[in-house]
């Protein structure tokens, strides 16, 4: 994981167009189960943007719901994480939690379970960056890391990394790296829409739907893809991408990776009509150097 993923490499279709997700909305992030061939997806319920209200659905690798789950005021969804306990093999789902405004101002984790309704009282939430707002965890287990995405007092978005045994056991004294958001898109304005942790490296997300006048289908749209250095803090690649560029919508939402040496960076697409929204996913599947 020294080297990162090309990410001028083609993009190719992984699912396209699903409509299994619990809820109407659009995708807001995703995560692998790799050992369980798992893929939980959360969405902001119907109703729930202002409450930070989340469904969280875990689907098979073909795309078919295999259940859902409530989290009741937990934030907006802009990232997520799965870790594999090493003890007992467990899964862990890590979110935002204790939403304000619509988004989480710290992290939990807690176990799938189907059907069920989960609130702040019912896990434990971490607020790692004291001060900060926003908060929003991404894993990776190939390097056993954590991530958080944060605003700082002063409104400003930045990334701090942990070694994700010693989060776990709540010691946010030594994180590995802290570093500003930047270069997610050419136009700084432009939406973020969500972020990976991979190794050293953290893959970006950003773009806005088709819109007939700042985004228009003809163009194929403005999603950009990019990569950080988190031992450097420097953008390492940039690159305006057209996968799903047919679809009705596309909105970027939420990026992963998949694998250890490989690096297979998952871009998620939202499309469809308002209130019956569909979901494609899209992979840079190519050989490592």
């Amino acid at each position: 994981m020294t080297t990162p993923t090309d990410l001028a490499v083609p993009s190719d279709r992984w699912l396209w167009q699903k409509a299994t997700l619990k809820e109407p909305t659009v995708l807001q992030s995703f995560a692998f189960d790799e050992a369980h061939k798992h893929l939980y997806v959360l969405q902001v319920t119907a109703t729930g943007h202002a409450a930070g209200d989340l469904c969280l659905n875990r689907l098979d690798y073909q795309g078919n719901r295999l259940g859902a789950m409530r989290l009741k005021g937990f934030g907006h969804g802009v990232s997520m994480g799965v870790q594999r306990d090493a003890e007992d093999g467990s899964t862990w789902i890590w979110t935002e939690a204790d939403a304000e405004n619509g988004y989480g101002q710290g992290v939990t984790r807690f176990h799938f379970k189907n059907a069920a309704v989960r609130t702040g009282a019912d896990v434990r939430i971490r607020k790692p960056v004291p001060g900060s707002t926003n908060n929003q965890p991404s894993v990776c287990m190939a390097s056993k890391r954590i991530a958080v995405r944060y605003r700082d007092k002063a409104g400003r978005p930045r990334y701090r990394i942990w070694d994700l045994d010693a989060f776990t056991a709540h010691d946010y004294g030594n994180p590995i790296a802290d570093i500003a958001q930047t270069g997610a898109h050419p136009d700084p304005e432009i939406p973020f829409q969500g972020y990976a942790l991979h190794g050293d490296f953290i893959y970006q997300l950003a773009g806005t739907a088709y819109d007939p006048k700042t985004n228009p289908a003809a163009k194929k749209g403005n999603t950009y893809i990019s990569s950080l250095d988190i031992t450097t803090g420097k953008l390492l690649q940039r690159q305006r991408t057209e996968a799903g560029y047919t679809l009705t919508h596309r909105e970027p939402e939420g990026v992963a990776v998949r694998g250890g040496s490989d690096r297979k960076v998952y871009l998620g697409f939202a499309s469809g009509e308002l209130g019956a929204r569909r979901f494609s996913i899209f992979v840079k599947d190519a050989e490592q150097p």
